[in-house]
């Protein structure tokens, strides 16, 4: 089976619909699926749910389609550094989900293994617990957390080969794994793409069982969302 297409597009043809939900990888601005992103910005489609850490930054990862108006609804832990996500969110125009970050990577890992939902003591007695079944195990009070099952996994990997095992770079493992699990669907974006028997079996983080398609994204630019430098002493 050919994994591999051409470009971002290519990959996603016959993927993309109004209303889907998609699973993307990343944290901040590491270890994002950008090339997808683009791709799916200039496909125009709409009223998207998008589980993912957070939403990038403005203009940048999934800020863009932020930008175009395209995301109804996030399902994220981390929002900051964002102000259209912010405007968005404020004035009602953006659905928000709030998920402390162990319980979305739980929650999608439960999706990708088929297990429609769990029970945590995180977000007990907070904003993250309204409207949860609660339980009591053992005199303690846990609330129930779903599952994500999304239609679309999107990810972005360092190093893949022909078939589509892929190996992730430091950090940039982050929600790369279990967002690439939860999906119908994944499409990955790598660095490198090398000849099959070129990775070392034991150093393959995510194996070729759950790639669909995959496609080779690079040169990138490496982006950070801050840059903060120390003031030079006086000679």
């Amino acid at each position: 089976m050919q994994k591999i297409y051409p470009d971002a597009g290519a990959a996603l043809e016959g993927l993309l619909r109004d209303g889907m939900t998609i699973a993307a990888g990343g944290f901040g601005l590491c270890g994002i699926p950008e090339r997808l992103i683009d791709a799916v910005v200039a496909s125009g489609i709409k009223d998207l749910t998008i589980a993912s850490n957070n939403a990038g930054i403005d203009n940048e990862g999934l800020g863009k389609l932020l930008r175009t108006r395209q995301v109804k609804k996030m399902i994220s832990s981390y929002v900051g550094e964002n102000k259209e996500f912010e405007r968005q969110f404020l004035a009602g125009e953006l659905e928000v989900e709030f998920a402390p970050q162990g319980t979305l990577a739980e929650r999608m890992r439960a999706g990708g293994a088929g297990i429609p939902g769990f029970y945590t003591k995180t977000g007990v007695g907070t904003q993250v617990a309204e409207g949860k079944e609660l339980k009591d195990f053992d005199g303690e009070t846990y609330v129930l957390e779903r599952g994500i099952f999304a239609d679309l996994s999107l990810v972005k990997g360092w190093k893949a080969d022909e078939t589509g095992n892929i190996i992730f770079r430091k950090t940039a493992r982050n929600f790369n794994f279990p967002a690439a699990t939860c999906g119908k669907v994944c499409v990955a974006e790598v660095e490198e793409i090398v000849p099959v028997g070129s990775l070392d079996p034991d150093c393959v983080h995510l194996p070729s069982i759950y790639v669909n398609r995959l496609i080779l994204g690079g040169p990138y630019e490496k982006r950070i969302e801050f840059k903060t430098v120390r003031e030079r002493e006086a000679a």
